[in-house]
């Protein structure tokens, strides 16, 4: 299986490690928007090909498979030039800039059935795995809230921040709601169902900022800041709160509360603490069996892209179906759930979502 991949940072940090444990998947081209990137990242993983040219790159390879680790401004038309070229896709997260983007790369997918994922990579952690399956067995009973926190120090001093970082801009696809909260919309959709309706707050609280390589002033538009609750289908309430400008990082913690036991995974530790009614809390954390395999970067964004792979070109190779991952589809509703949040930010109400 012939693998292309656009975007030199997230690659070498996971796509790269991981294809070298997806058995029968070669990577044999990469693009990035500087020539030297992406012949660094080529030349660490015996890839043969490197493109400062993504367009170039899909004219000159017959590609099974394209990965998309880029700016959220370009997931779109990359990934429906890939697809027009027969390409199955692996986008990063968030799918689109808005709905309506996500939307068309969904239907260009299915059009030309080829297979499509958004690397909701924790969908293949083992721990957020068990999550899903106690919820599922009724061992919690109906879920009644769910807290999901994740405090950050990366942007908390002004001058942490180089001017021109596209995470920073609006108008590129940055800010944290997409980079972070897309992921938690997705898991609270796989671990619990829809969402009905939302009300949130996504904010840019520190947009005078300096460049920290030059020292020169510039406004970041992105943002930094969110607070959003999602009423669920299933009737349970999911706040989130994320930042990134505190002056000290906290990490994350995710909170399950239901009417049969209680649930807390810690992001950091990834201890998981569990118990039903009347008992103590106790940790059955699950150990990622992939964890230990040569040449991954630590961490469990990196680890977890190992399952996701395998997965969609098991998939591709066997002709079936994806039977594990986030396709396009939920990208779609994942990104009408942002949408939705941003709404409510400017209308200060609950949407229907």
């Amino acid at each position: 299986m012939k693998v292309g991949i656009i975007g030199a940072s997230f690659a070498r940090a996971a796509y790269l490690p991981a294809l070298r444990h997806v058995e029968g998947a070669e990577g044999v081209a990469l693009a990035s928007a500087r020539l030297d990137s992406a012949r660094a990242a080529a030349q660490a993983h015996g890839i043969g090909a490197a493109y400062d040219d993504w367009r170039r790159m899909l004219d000159s390879h017959p590609l099974d498979l394209v990965c998309i680790a880029t700016p959220t401004d370009t997931h779109c038309d990359m990934a429906l030039a890939a697809i027009e070229r027969g390409a199955a896709v692996l986008c990063e997260k968030p799918t689109a800039m808005d709905a309506a983007e996500a939307q068309r790369m969904l239907d260009a997918a299915e059009v030309a059935g080829v297979h499509h994922m958004v690397d909701h990579e924790l969908r293949f952690n083992p721990n957020r795995r068990k999550v899903r399956e106690l919820i599922a067995s009724g061992a919690l009973g109906q879920i009644r809230h769910v807290s999901m926190v994740n405090i950050a120090d990366a942007w908390g001093d002004p001058a942490s921040r180089a001017k021109g970082d596209w995470l920073s801009s609006a108008s590129r696809g940055g800010g944290r709601l997409g980079a972070l909260g897309s992921h938690l919309v997705d898991l609270a959709r796989w671990w619990l169902g829809d969402v009905v309706a939302v009300s949130g707050q996504s904010l840019t609280m520190v947009p005078e900022r300096i460049c920290k390589t030059t020292g020169e002033p510039w406004t970041a538009t992105a943002d930094e800041f969110d607070t959003f609750s999602m009423e669920m289908e299933n009737g349970a309430l999911v706040t989130v709160t994320i930042s990134a400008i505190a002056r000290h990082g906290m990490g994350g913690m995710t909170q399950i509360f239901g009417s049969e036991g209680t649930l807390v995974l810690e992001d950091s530790t990834e201890r998981m603490l569990f118990a039903r009614a009347g008992e103590p809390l106790a940790d059955i954390q699950v150990p990622d069996p992939n964890a230990d395999l040569p040449g991954l970067n630590p961490g469990i964004w990196n680890v977890s892209v190992v399952a996701a792979l395998r997965e969609l070109c098991g998939a591709i190779s066997e002709g079936r179906p994806l039977t594990e991952g986030a396709t396009f589809r939920d990208g779609l509703r994942n990104q009408q759930i942002l949408d939705a949040i941003r709404q409510s930010t400017r209308e200060r109400r609950w949407i229907a979502a």
